[in-house]
């Protein structure tokens, strides 16, 4: 079942209200996925030289203080910290790969959400209303966003199965469908120096995309060779720094629907989670082909 939206503003004036229509959205499709509620908002400004990271501790009681201060020691710069519901942000002048590597080898109870230059990743387990609520997504402002409600399947109820799953830096991917050669890609993945947090086929797809992209591939690229990589049922909604991607597969029978105005582009599993856009009425309106990427970015 599940539910995925996506929402990229063209009109600035519109990044101001981005996380009360992305929650909006999501709420429109709390029956798709009773679970768990994830979402990703992309912040309208690049912090230069600096990367964030979304934090869950769902193992040990971590005190965020406490990991922020060994942070600091062992990067040597200073760190920011924001907490938000169970996650928290930390912002510093340092390398993706030096955070992870301390919170690898530190901190193996944490649960990295998300990383990059402007992408923040919440999801919890519960109904849209709820989990948007907790994290304050109607207060956040950004370029565009990414959402799923999740109705689980094939794999546990747990925050680190909920979506959006980090694919690489201010990359990420939401699913709706099934995928029936996830295993043997995962396998294959692996052998190429990759590594899986959960069982979920979704993040197969998410690491997927990253090492195509890491190779070299543009994300439409990378999203056309998941056409004849990836089996199954599927809509693919795929986050980056400066846009989104939409593909579903050859077959195309989960639902999707996209409208267009002058302002924003938007994707839902059903209509009902566009309506309340403004303009909506008057938007493009249309269902995405099978086998066909579409993408948005910032110019």
């Amino acid at each position: 079942m599940c539910g995925i939206v996506g929402l990229f503003a063209k009109n600035p004036d519109l990044k101001e209200n981005l996380g009360q229509h992305l929650s909006e959205m999501l709420k429109g499709m709390s029956q798709r996925g009773p679970d768990s509620t994830g979402f990703a908002v992309y912040s309208d400004n690049s912090l230069d030289n600096s990367v964030k990271f979304t934090l869950f501790n769902g193992i040990t009681q971590s005190t965020w203080a406490d990991v922020k201060a060994e942070l600091e020691t062992t990067i040597g710069v200073p760190v920011n910290l924001e907490t938000r519901g169970s996650h928290a942000v930390i912002t510093a002048s340092s390398t993706v790969e030096k955070i992870l590597s301390f919170l690898g080898s530190q901190h193996p109870e944490i649960r990295v959400m998300g990383y990059g230059h402007r992408i923040e990743i919440y999801k919890e387990k519960g109904l849209a209303a709820d989990v948007v609520g907790r994290f304050g997504l109607s207060e956040m402002s950004g370029s565009h966003g990414i959402g799923h409600t999740r109705m689980a399947t094939e794999s546990a109820i747990t925050t680190e199965h909920s979506h959006p799953f980090i694919a690489a830096s201010d990359i990420c991917l939401v699913h709706n469908g099934s995928l029936s050669n996830y295993n043997g890609l995962r396998r294959r993945l692996q052998n190429y120096g990759m590594s899986f947090e959960t069982d979920n086929d979704s993040e197969v797809a998410a690491r997927y995309v990253a090492y195509r992209m890491n190779e070299g591939a543009s994300l439409r690229e990378a999203l056309e060779a998941a056409l004849k990589d990836i089996d199954g049922f599927y809509t693919f909604a795929v986050g980056t720094i400066d846009g989104f991607a939409v593909v579903r597969d050859g077959i195309a029978c989960k639902p999707a629907v996209m409208a267009e105005t002058d302002d924003w582009v938007a994707m839902a599993s059903e209509y009902r989670s566009l309506a309340h856009l403004p303009g909506a009425d008057t938007a493009k309106v249309w269902e995405p082909e099978p086998a066909v990427v579409y993408s948005w970015g910032q110019e």
